[in-house]
């Protein structure tokens, strides 16, 4: 039987901008909206949040309290170790990992990797190897017992904090798929680092007042393909 954990991965101590999964948007916090729209998906059983184990991030478990979000704590540096206590508590058949710097979330886009997944034997499947959506609808999904395997090997400190690093550094060992959108829009950066991304996802959900968790890939390309100015573009 399927049992599909989404483990979202939050911090308030980023480095460029410091408490930024607590910013309001539309009057709420921005992971506020990330867990509702992740909610959406179809094929998600659970969502389960997890925070480090430091103080600084006290704040952001007593507002996940607050909104009964249920989340787990661990190392600040070896996220790898959250996501294996997370699979050790819930027994998940698959953990979709979401970063919490993301919520222009599709949970269109999330089923459709789920469904992709439970369709192949593989133990880790993304839309990442190879990139073609947009920065900030990064989707991952690993097999039940792989990140606890993949600590058995010696992994380098950016592996235990990249989580997922070190599978698809070692494809000689794991059976790795990626999923390509039908267009490459990687060029557009949707993800939060900056005060600028940050105003441009606010500028988002202000066209989509009382609709901040039903608003789909297409209407968001829309909106940007009326509006051309609005959208973010990577520096290569």
């Amino acid at each position: 039987m399927n049992f599909t954990l989404v483990v979202l991965q939050a911090r308030m101590s980023s480095s460029r901008l410091p408490g930024k999964v607590m910013s309001l948007i539309n009057g709420k916090p921005m992971i506020y909206w990330q867990i509702n729209r992740i909610a959406k998906a179809i094929l998600v059983d659970k969502i389960l949040i997890a925070i480090s184990d430091q103080s600084s991030d006290d704040v952001l478990a007593n507002y996940l309290d607050s909104i009964r979000q249920e989340y787990i704590r661990g190392s600040l540096s070896s996220v790898i170790d959250r996501f294996v206590k997370a699979e050790e508590v819930y027994k998940p058949s698959a953990i979709v990992r979401l970063t919490g710097d993301c919520p222009l979330v599709m949970p269109e886009l999330i089923d459709k990797c789920i469904n992709q997944f439970q369709k192949e034997e593989v133990d880790y499947l993304s839309n990442t190897l190879v990139l073609s959506f947009p920065d900030g609808l990064d989707v991952e999904i690993i097999n039940a017992g792989i990140l606890s395997r993949l600590t058995s090997f010696e992994l380098s400190n950016e592996e235990r904090e990249h989580v997922t690093l070190g599978i698809y550094n070692r494809r000689d060992t794991f059976k790795v798929r990626n999923i390509l959108s039908e267009q490459n829009l990687s060029h557009f950066r949707w993800t939060i680092d900056t005060e600028d991304d940050l105003h441009f996802v606010r500028e988002v959900y202000k066209h989509f007042v009382s609709k901040e968790t039903e608003f789909t890939y297409e209407d968001l390309l829309s909106l940007l393909s009326k509006q051309p100015s609005m959208n973010r573009i990577k520096v290569r």
